[in-house]
């Protein structure tokens, strides 16, 4: 990918070792795609194999699942709500506790035009330096918060804080009933005094997107706002069609192999 670097092996913030006793704990990153493949993730494809845990769907189909962090509100997410109405899209929104108690109308405007509302932790904590019982309690916070606002169920997909995971983390969240959503289409967009222009989102998202692409990108980016019309009537025009995760996870479910 020309414009950002094709050879960064990074994604959300870090791309990171960190000893734990005997457990390392890791960000998750990835090297780039382009030209339409998906993106190489060495060592992590054998580390979260064999729990529920997924950064792309089916890469023989040119199907997309747009994706959304949300930690706070800078005033673009009605403008993305507005997008993907226009366009009959459903996403899924990760969102904080903090979110949640500052923006129920957001929160509720997501739940009535039918988005789900996934789990991105009550604090933005990393789990990775937590037991399993406050893990478990920063989750169930979330979900409780997300039902007393919204009235609605969180969709059991987790996107951990910072992307920051280990063998320990994917094994609790699947004992806790959540799928971690992790990503393959992502680029430096949470920077609000940094932002380049709506041509540099796009073309970020264009340069990477490849079939079963699962992709993120932060709300409080105005270039993600300006751009996001744009690259789902591009993505359209070549042959994409838009799905969401409970679409994601039944398929793969049903695709696993049956053992006896």
């Amino acid at each position: 990918m020309k414009r950002v670097g094709t050879c960064l092996l990074i994604v959300s913030l870090l791309y990171l070792l960190i000893p734990m006793d005997d457990v390392q704990a890791y960000g998750w990153g990835y090297k780039r795609s382009d030209k339409g493949n998906i993106p190489e993730i060495g060592v992590y494809e054998q580390l979260i194999k064999p729990y529920d845990a997924f950064y792309i769907g089916d890469s023989d189909k040119k199907e997309i699942y747009l994706t959304f962090d949300n930690g706070y509100e800078a005033g673009y997410t009605a403008s993305f709500l507005d997008v993907l109405k226009k366009h009959d899209v459903q996403a899924t929104f990760f969102v904080t506790g903090h979110y949640v108690k500052e923006e129920s109308t957001l929160l509720n405007r997501m739940a009535e035009e039918g988005h789900i509302i996934g789990n991105h932790s009550y604090s933005h904590p990393d789990f990775t330096r937590m037991s399993k019982n406050e893990m478990e309690k920063e989750l169930t916070r979330l979900d409780e918060a997300v039902k007393k606002v919204a009235n609605v169920e969180t969709a059991p997909y987790l996107r951990p804080p910072r992307g920051t995971f280990d063998a320990q983390t994917l094994k609790w969240a699947e004992e806790l009933g959540y799928a971690h959503i992790f990503w393959s289409v992502a680029f430096k967009d949470w920077e609000t005094d940094k932002q380049k222009g709506w041509q540099y989102s796009y073309e970020s998202v264009m340069d990477q997107v490849h079939p079963g692409a699962i992709i993120l990108l932060h709300t409080v980016s105005e270039d993600n706002a300006r751009a996001l019309d744009k690259i789902i009537t591009k993505l359209k025009e070549d042959g994409y069609t838009f799905k969401n995760l409970d679409y994601l996870y039944m398929t793969e479910k049903i695709n696993e192999p049956l053992l006896f």
